[in-house]
């Protein structure tokens, strides 16, 4: 049964513009793992859609109090697919609310980052 839906968008320009104006950004919003692709840093529009990701997420399971961004972590699956992990108070407030599984799909093109996520019990 779908428990929650969520979905934002993500201005590239803007969001480039606040990573460059605060270098420790990028470290309060990503754990370390999100931050690299195969031991390259990970290109700025993937972090916008993993931001957005993040974002959606909160929508899909309702407000986490206490959660920080880098408790909704997304990774890559071995299929290649985005797969959302939360941890620390997101997890907790997810198992309390009984989702089982979240669903993401992110994309970025036209100066925009966008994904979805589907909260599932």
């Amino acid at each position: 049964m779908i428990l929650g839906l969520g979905v934002d968008v993500v201005d590239l320009a803007r969001f480039e513009r606040a990573v460059s104006r605060t270098p420790r950004l990028r470290e309060r919003l990503f754990a370390p793992e999100e931050l690299l692709a195969d031991g390259e840093p990970r290109s700025l529009p993937s972090l916008a859609a993993r931001f957005a990701a993040k974002e959606a997420a909160q929508k899909a399971i309702g407000t986490t109090s206490g959660a920080r961004w880098t408790d909704y972590v997304v990774l890559q699956a071995p299929d290649g697919k985005p797969r959302l992990e939360l941890r620390g108070a997101a997890a907790e407030h997810a198992r309390a609310i009984g989702a089982a599984s979240l669903h993401v799909s992110m994309s970025h093109d036209a100066g925009i980052a966008t994904a979805t996520v589907i909260a599932e019990s």
